[in-house]
């Protein structure tokens, strides 16, 4: 597997796909070997947890879950949703907006 990923942590993505499709909101962690992302206010799930401390409540909860990297795209601040291209800026690698050219 080991795929490089265009998306990172921080990036503003727009959900394309699935029941959240339309939302946008940050990505809170990327994983790698499953492909996956998470972000934030998005694919919302209860989930069962655990007591753990005696201020902790317990009982059900609303976590976000991780949602397929193809599912998700980067959003540009002037065009919106787009695709990822790369440019060579002297010795670096420039993530760039494939409608406006505009850097990431």
């Amino acid at each position: 597997m080991n795929v490089k990923f265009k998306i990172r942590k921080d990036d503003t993505v727009e959900i394309i796909a699935g029941k959240d499709k339309g939302k946008r909101g940050a990505i809170v962690r990327v994983i790698r070997d499953k492909d996956r992302v998470i972000v934030s206010g998005a694919n919302l799930v209860k989930k069962a947890m655990k007591k753990r401390s005696q201020q902790d409540r317990g009982g059900i909860v609303e976590i976000e879950a991780p949602i397929h990297v193809s599912n998700v795209m980067i959003v540009c601040k002037k065009c919106g949703p787009t695709r990822i291209g790369y440019k060579i800026d002297g010795d670096k690698k420039v993530r760039v907006c494939r409608k406006c050219g505009e850097a990431l």
